[in-house]
């Protein structure tokens, strides 16, 4: 940050804490829009208020819902809704699960399904998570994120993890924040191959559990209903034990778990 930043800010700073200026903004975000019918289509299916609509001489709009606004221009020259990558819109909650559970009931109830693919579309939500993302018909994305979501994101899985519970918390990492289920899927076929016969079989059937669902979001029912099988086949009968490795002496109760390292390096980008 150059030296005329620096002393923009600390010049705000002193006016503010002079009582100059007082802490009352709003920020509303103007996102592109392609299309002004199926933008406040999906809005209002999703229960927001439409606030504002102007089509000429120039597109404006503006939606609300509950405590936040977002607005709507005509894009740029060139802009493609496809590459998803015209804007996006952070809005910090307290607890994601309930706003899915909102915005999901909406959606079935405006289009019989859930959208999933596609745009518009809802990513999935699983329960603990701490963010979901809609997006548009213009391929906006407005991300809902709790508000005590760690700062930092370990890929390759949590340092204090080891085995396939380090691989479930990468795969997590992958297909919630990155939204790349196939490489999710591949971190954990690998390491379901590495560790399942000394695992705990409480995170065999975790691993297994979350292959069903990669599957599915990948629309590979043959691969899903094979995990499925090898989940239903799985004894949980002392599913908090790991089974003795193959070196493990006969007389041994259990097997240490060996470290492993990240199933999966950084994803590339940012």
């Amino acid at each position: 940050m150059d030296g005329r930043t620096d002393r923009a800010r600390d010049g705000a700073a002193d006016r503010a804490a002079g009582g100059a200026v007082r802490a009352n903004e709003t920020t509303v975000p103007v996102l592109p829009c392609v299309s002004a019918t199926e933008t406040l289509e999906f809005y209002r299916a999703l229960g927001f208020r439409v606030t504002y609509e102007q089509t000429r001489p120039y597109l404006y709009l503006a939606v609300e819902w509950s405590g936040f606004s977002l607005h709507f221009g005509a894009p740029p020259q060139g802009f493609d809704p496809a590459r998803e990558d015209g804007a996006a819109c952070l809005v910090l909650v307290d607890e994601v699960a309930s706003y899915h559970a909102e915005f999901t009931r909406a959606l079935r109830a405006a289009y019989g399904r859930v959208p999933s693919k596609g745009r518009p579309r809802i990513t999935r939500y699983r329960p603990g998570a701490s963010r979901f993302t809609l997006v548009d018909p213009s391929g906006n994305s407005l991300i809902f994120i709790r508000r005590d979501e760690p700062a930092e994101l370990e890929y390759g899985g949590s340092q204090e993890l080891t085995g396939l519970a380090k691989a479930l918390d990468n795969a997590r990492v992958f297909s919630e924040f990155k939204h790349e289920d196939r490489t999710a899927l591949k971190i954990l076929t690998t390491a379901l191959r590495r560790h399942e016969d000394t695992a705990p079989r409480a995170d065999v059937a975790r691993t297994l559990a979350t292959l069903v669902e990669l599957a599915t979001a990948l629309e590979d029912p043959t691969a899903a209903e094979t995990w499925r099988a090898r989940l239903a086949a799985l004894d949980l009968t002392d599913a908090t034990e790991p089974r003795p490795g193959p070196e493990a002496p006969s007389e041994a109760g259990s097997a240490t778990r060996p470290d492993a390292g990240p199933e999966a390096g950084p994803p590339s980008g940012p």
